[in-house]
Formats: C-alpha cells, structure tokens, sequence
C-alpha cells in the first residue's frame, strides 16, 4: 500500500511517500514541502499548494492519502490557513477518486510513538526508527 501524507499548511505544507505491507517495515518513498510566499494573494498560494500536491499524486500515485485533521487553536488565522490547505489536499485526492483519511495529531501521535502526547522529538525520532532513515 502507497500512502501519501499532508500535513497542511498555507506557507509550508509537508508532504510524504511511504509504502508498506501490514507486518512488515514501511520504506520511505519521498518527502518534502509545498511552499507558497505568505505575502501572495490567497488565491494564488491555494493554486500554488493544489499544483505541489498534484505534483505528489502524479509522480507518486499513491493509493491513499492521509491529511492532518485541522485542531482547534487560538491563532484564527493559522487555523483558516490550515483548514484551507487541507481542503485543498482532500480536494486533489477526490478528484482522482484516492481515498483520504483525516487523523488529528493526537491520533498520528499515538500511533508512531504509543502516546498521544508525544512530543516534536519524540514523534521524529520513532519516524526515524520506523522508516529507518
């Protein structure tokens, strides 16, 4: 199974390749970051992210994709950011008919690490011990 992961953003959307079998260790395809430049007009940075995840998809055509579920945050405008450069996402991946899942960061959390309240480093350190990069 190939899976292609956003972790949306309007400014920087992340991005990631991996494919596996269930039992069996996952290999990290590609990874990378969709930029758009914060003071561009907002119409123009959702084309500039909807072309970058297009990119992914052609090149990488994977099976499903995997988007960040937007939390609630006190920053209103990272939230809008964030809920548009999802949609975006969901959007492209709906088009081709590819299946999407929306996790929140606890949920991707737990799963990496066993705890839901893993920190930035504790999350990268098992990704690294998991794609064994």
């Amino acid at each position: 199974m190939r899976v292609l992961g956003v972790d949306p953003g309007l400014t920087r959307c992340g991005v990631g390749v991996v494919e596996g079998v269930a039992g069996r260790p996952l290999t990290m395809i590609g990874v990378g970051v969709v930029r758009t430049a914060a003071d561009a007009e907002l119409g123009h940075r959702l084309v500039a992210v909807e072309r970058g995840i297009e990119q992914w998809l052609d090149e990488h055509r994977p099976e499903y994709v995997a988007v960040e579920r937007v939390f609630s945050q006190h920053n209103v405008r990272t939230v809008m950011g964030t809920a548009q450069a999802s949609a975006v996402a969901m959007l492209c991946a709906a088009r081709r008919g590819i299946p999407v899942a929306l996790h929140t960061p606890s949920e991707v959390k737990a799963a990496v690490t066993g705890s839901g309240r893993a920190d930035k480093a504790q999350v990268g350190a098992m990704v690294t011990r998991l794609l064994r990069v």
